[in-house]
This record gives structure tokens, C-alpha cells and sequence, in this order.
């Protein structure tokens, strides 16, 4: 575990001009201090390996954000891939008496496993005009649904999900 220069805790965000680990609160508190500062540009560490990932931000306070690196989202993902095929593999030896249930499920966008997947901001200030919000959307297809299933967003989303 990579340690907060200033306090000893767990570091999460990465400062570029003062090349320094800190926590969310130090971070608050160094670069709360005056407008000049505020304006160093930031990463947000792994929450998985605390490498730097792409997330990048500045400002007086950042929002407590979790982030992944690319390298995380490709191990996780690669694991996940090995269970969906595992899964599969046993689904056809069970027979199709469940095929017609799962086909419901899709034609349906259970609500319930759109709420699952939404990606919930900490806070409303972290909102910026510039980001659209997030949309959920319905496969109307199967192979629409089974592509989403393997997306990189897709993977990162349960590597979160696992690591709480």
C-alpha cells in the first residue's frame, strides 16, 4: 500500500507539479490552500494496484472518486471472460428448459439489472456541464446484448462491484 507523503493513510490521488501521494484529505488541504495550486493537475490512483490511471483533474477539492487502471480492467476483464465461458459451457449442458426464461429477461430490460449497472456519482457538485450524463440503454438484439456484455465499461463495473 502506497502511503499519503503527508499523514500515513492510503494515498488516492497523485499531484504531477509536486510530485506527491496523498489522501483525499491532505489533497483537499494542500491544494485548497490558493487558486495557484488548485490548479495542479492530479491523478487518481488504482484502486486496485494504486498505479496512475487515466483520470485526470484540478481544482480546490477533488470528490472522493474510485478509479481503475487499464491494467486492472484487462485482468479483471480476462477473468471474467473465463467465467462467462465456463458459465456457458455448463448452461448448455443443463439442457434448454431456461432458454425461453433468460430470452424473457432480455426482451424485458429488467429494471432491476439496469439499476445494478448504473454508475451513481458521490456527489452532485462533480458534475460539470461538460460530461453528458450517463444513459442506460436496451439491447433490442442479442447480439447487441451479448456485445455490451464484454465491453471495457462492462468489466470495470464489476471490477468495482468485486472489490467492495
Amino acid at each position: 500500500m502506497r502511503e499519503c507523503e503527508l499523514c500515513g493513510v492510503r494515498a488516492r490521488v497523485h499531484c504531477e507539479a509536486d510530485q506527491a501521494r496523498l489522501c483525499w484529505d491532505c489533497d483537499g488541504k494542500v491544494h485548497g490552500a490558493n487558486f495557484l495550486v488548485a490548479k495542479h493537475p492530479r491523478s487518481l490512483l488504482c484502486h486496485g494496484c494504486q498505479s496512475l490511471t487515466p483520470w485526470t483533474g484540478s481544482g480546490s477539492k477533488l470528490t472522493p472518486t474510485v478509479s481503475v487502471c487499464e491494467t486492472c480492467v484487462e485482468r479483471r476483464g480476462s477473468k471474467f471472460e473465463r467465467q462467462a465461458e465456463v458459465q456457458e459451457s455448463e448452461a448448455e449442458n443443463d439442457g434448454d428448459d431456461d432458454d425461453e426464461e433468460e430470452d424473457d429477461d432480455i426482451d424485458d430490460c429488467d429494471e432491476s439489472d439496469e439499476d445494478e449497472n448504473q454508475v451513481v456519482p458521490w456527489s452532485c457538485c462533480s458534475y460539470s456541464a461538460a460530461d453528458p450524463p450517463l444513459v442506460a440503454s436496451c439491447s433490442s438484439s442479442k447480439e447487441e446484448q451479448e456485445e455490451e456484455e464484454y465491453s471495457v465499461s462492462k468489466r470495470m463495473l464489476l471490477f468495482l462491484r468485486e472489490s467492495f
